[in-house]
């Protein structure tokens, strides 16, 4: 994979231990989401289930990638959670093996990892909500490269996401 940005943050590195923890869903859309957004001068929509949906424009490579950001936040151990996440192809796309990828390379990610949602595989991370608009920010170029690197890896060169 070829990484199109400077190294991420690492104050968030921790929480990606709290991610495996049972989480309890809290809140609804936080409007400090939206002043991180407009700090950083990141367009977005809200979509129907309330997150954040940002559109990356690689103009070079002549793509697009979604990236959301969740409305709401989950609590663990005390801790207000946010999700980032992208889509990269539909899940039945992949097989044993590639599922068995998935899982090596959510090893070897210093931040995020990879996950089924319904019809979909996203990457995905949770960091703090207490995270800075940089970090915000820094959390979803990562999401939104490697999402369309897997994208491109898994369905060639169609631009679904």
């Amino acid at each position: 994979m070829t990484l199109r940005l400077p190294a991420l943050f690492t104050a968030a590195l921790p929480m990606a231990l709290l991610a495996a923890i049972p989480a309890h869903a809290a809140g609804a859309e936080d409007p400090t989401v939206k002043r991180r957004l407009e700090a950083q001068s990141i367009k977005y929509e809200i979509d129907k289930d309330g997150d954040f949906k940002i559109t990356y424009n690689y103009k070079k490579e002549g793509r697009t990638q979604l990236v959301f950001v969740s409305g709401k936040t989950e609590t663990v151990g005390g801790v207000p959670v946010r999700e980032v996440f992208a889509p990269a192809a539909k899940a039945d796309a992949l097989d044993g093996a590639k599922a068995l990828e998935l899982l090596r390379a959510s090893r070897r990610a210093k931040l995020g990892s990879w996950e089924i949602g319904g019809d979909y595989l996203y990457f995905v991370i949770k960091l703090p909500d207490t995270a800075t608009a940089q970090q915000l920010e820094a959390a979803l170029d990562v999401a939104a490269e490697v999402a369309d690197d897997k994208e491109l890896e898994v369905t060639g060169a169609r631009d679904e996401f």
